[in-house]
């Protein structure tokens, strides 16, 4: 069963959920922060500064005139203060600080007048805080630089922070988990590929050395079975051919006043048996994957049509010049055999075309027949070894129902894939798909390479 079109990885998945609820935890601990510890701080600052600038301003307004100018430089070295007397008002100020909206809230309380803090912007950034006093607008201001605040930038690196560290540690956690189950996936698709995966490693989490150790005792148990089938059905076959070979030496030695059709059927019965026990030891056998070659379909598939033809068959093939594959040759003629086989058989007397083309980095086979088809409820089923569409059992009509499960096997074994379509019309189109043995789009370069150095 393949997985839907909206699925995600495991990973991907654990990832997200894991950054997720660490960016929710990390803004709630800010907020908390924030509302609890910096808030109140920020006001009772707010308040020492409303109450250092009120005080200096009714200090500076209450001292003679003379003695004013000492007091300003005092403020100016001490506190960064800068006071005198404006008769025009600043306009309000533009800028967004929290802080000085509490700076507004502590200077009205201490004053019982509504105080707006403004700004200037000359060669630096200036708060001024107006303040009516002795019949005069008394103005007494201090640089930005003495908050030493950077509100964007402070919000802009804590996010920051907690992005990186939320995503690092939902990487690391997810990490920890998928990794031995994308293991256990790989080593669940060598098995069915018929190879025997090493021993899966214990990686300390005790959920999953269970299931690690659970696995690798599956894949002994399926090991061990698979060697015991394969010695069993080998004594199976001695033992059945044996006396199938004295059975065929019997008849050939009965006298020639026997039933000549009675002696046919018997051959007949015993060459399908042998067939048959030959077919079940290949889909049993423990299929070794062959050292890839590169094969060039044209001339072998051309040379299987011919041979069908000799046989009184009607078959016509078409393939793409100078497509080579990468496959095991003798993996490759035994599922064409089955399939041009099974084609023929099964095509109703009309012909069967095939065709070889170039797909991307694949190759595409395509055996088509016109016969009564295969109904899409048992496109499936037909793979399974010993099923067949035609239930009279006849060997003749529906075959031993061993054919496509060992295509299927092969295909598996080696890495290809198999596919069964309906074919327009009516009939049956059978897809084989192999890797290339090199890309197409490599090779006019490496031609054009070749033709250089002729040159």
């Amino acid at each position: 069963m393949q997985p839907s079109g909206k699925s995600h990885s495991l990973f991907r998945s654990t990832v997200s959920t894991v950054a997720a609820a660490l960016l929710i935890f990390q803004l709630v601990l800010v907020a908390v922060i924030i509302y609890y510890v910096m808030l109140p701080m920020a006001k009772r600052s707010a308040d020492d500064l409303a109450s250092l600038l009120v005080l200096s301003a009714q200090t500076w307004v209450e001292l003679p005139p003379e003695t004013r100018q000492d007091f300003e430089l005092e403020l100016f070295r001490q506190h960064q203060f800068m006071i005198f007397h404006d008769v025009a008002p600043l306009p309000p100020r533009s800028g967004l600080l929290p802080y000085l909206s509490l700076l507004d809230d502590a200077l009205s309380a201490r004053t019982q007048i509504p105080i707006t803090v403004k700004e200037t912007h000359l060669d630096a950034t200036w708060f001024w805080v107006e303040i009516p006093l002795g019949g005069e607008l008394t103005r007494i201001g201090f640089p930005e630089s003495r908050l030493n605040t950077d509100l964007s930038m402070t919000l802009f690196l804590a996010l920051i922070a907690t992005l990186i560290l939320s995503l690092l540690t939902a990487l690391i956690l997810a990490r920890r988990i998928t990794h031995p189950l994308a293991q256990l996936s790989h080593a669940a698709q060598r098995i069915g590929a018929g190879d025997m995966p090493e021993p899966l490693p214990d990686n300390g989490i005790q959920e999953l050395s269970s299931l690690v150790a659970k696995f690798n005792q599956m894949a002994l148990q399926v090991r061990e079975l698979l060697s015991n089938r394969t010695t069993l059905l080998a004594g199976i076959s001695h033992d059945l051919r044996t006396p199938l070979a004295r059975m065929r030496l019997s008849i050939e030695m009965l006298p020639e006043s026997v039933d000549a059709k009675m002696t046919g059927r018997l051959r007949r019965d015993i060459d399908e048996m042998n067939v048959l026990i030959g077919e079940f030891l290949a889909l049993s056998r423990e299929l070794q994957q062959e050292v890839p070659q590169a094969i060039k379909l044209e001339p072998l598939l051309q040379e299987m049509a011919e041979d069908a033809r000799a046989q009184g068959a009607q078959v016509e093939c078409h393939a793409q010049p100078d497509l080579a594959i990468e496959a095991g040759p003798i993996s490759l003629q035994r599922v064409l055999l089955n399939l041009i086989g099974n084609a023929i058989r099964y095509g109703n007397g009309q012909p069967v075309h095939i065709e070889a083309r170039q797909n991307g980095n694949e190759a595409h086979i395509r055996i088509m027949d016109r016969g009564h088809g295969i109904p899409p409820q048992e496109m499936d089923k037909v793979f399974r070894p010993f099923y067949r569409i035609e239930s009279s059992r006849n060997a003749v009509t529906g075959g031993s129902g061993l054919g496509l499960a060992i295509v299927q096997q092969l295909c598996a074994a080696n890495g290809w894939s198999i596919e069964l379509h309906a074919r327009e019309g009516g009939g049956t189109v059978t897809e084989l798909r192999l890797p290339l043995s090199e890309p197409q789009h490599e090779q006019p370069q490496r031609q054009g390479q070749r033709g250089e150095q002729g040159a």
